[in-house]
């Protein structure tokens, strides 16, 4: 997601935002691969929690902590090495992600019960779904409210760590209602920030394949974000 940011930057606010058929192009295909990723994290999440001899190996052995944090390894080498970002090489970071991800979210599955998961989902879908529409649609410039939302990103991923040390239920909590106001904010801004970034491209083909696959794998994370902070919150424990 930063890497996106650092290759492609904000348009200015006065870009031209009339709808037009190669905008919608853009935003389809955008769309598209992110809804493709769920489908395949979920299928791998189902595995993951459902199939004995692939659970034990993810969740039995050490292989799990390569699986939790490859994901998180690879963003981070992917702003070193991606100096000049390729549609192949983005392509081939949202897919590794995505599977990453999906074997690691076996672990709901474990936790809690299918029927909540299932439910938990599609709520989360149709809020994103809805403010998406608005990122999308809204004429106000959202970069000042975006970088409040990284600051408060941020804030959850050090309160996060520091609740691995001590527990608290009420941390926890309060960690996940200010998550889905934070991804909630994101999934607009992002969405906002995937329109500045068509008009600012040009017509770039290539400059677009790479975007499509960074604007996929920024709404994805957020979805997954989003989905597991609802979880927390409205999950039926096994």
């Amino acid at each position: 997601m930063n890497q996106y940011a650092r290759n492609y930057g904000y348009a200015p606010a006065k870009a031209d935002m009339a709808v037009d058929a190669g905008l919608r192009a853009f935003m389809v295909g955008v769309f598209n691969k992110m809804a493709l990723g769920l489908a395949v994290s979920g299928g791998l999440a189902w595995v993951a929690g459902n199939v004995a001899p692939v659970t034990q190996l993810i969740f039995g052995t050490p292989l799990f902590f390569v699986v939790a944090f490859a994901p998180l390894v690879l963003l981070l080498g992917a702003g070193f090495v991606m100096k000049n970002p390729s549609p192949a090489g983005t392509g081939l970071l949202y897919w590794s992600i995505v599977a990453l991800m999906g074997l690691s979210l076996g672990s709901v599955f474990l936790v809690y019960t299918d029927v909540s998961v299932v439910r938990t989902f599609f709520i989360t879908a149709a809020a994103f779904g809805a403010l998406a529409l608005w990122g999308y649609t809204t004429k106000k410039d959202l970069t000042g409210f975006g970088s409040f939302l990284i600051m408060g990103l941020f804030g959850l991923i050090i309160a996060s760590l520091v609740n691995m040390f001590f527990k608290s239920d009420m941390m926890s909590f309060i960690i996940s209602v200010v998550g889905v106001l934070v991804f909630s904010g994101l999934v607009a801004f992002d969405t906002q920030r995937l329109k500045y970034t068509y008009y600012e491209l040009g017509g770039d083909q290539r400059g677009m394949a790479v975007a499509t696959n960074y604007g996929a794998l920024s709404l994805y994370i957020n979805f997954i974000n989003l989905f597991q902070m609802l979880l927390s919150l409205l999950g039926d424990r096994e």
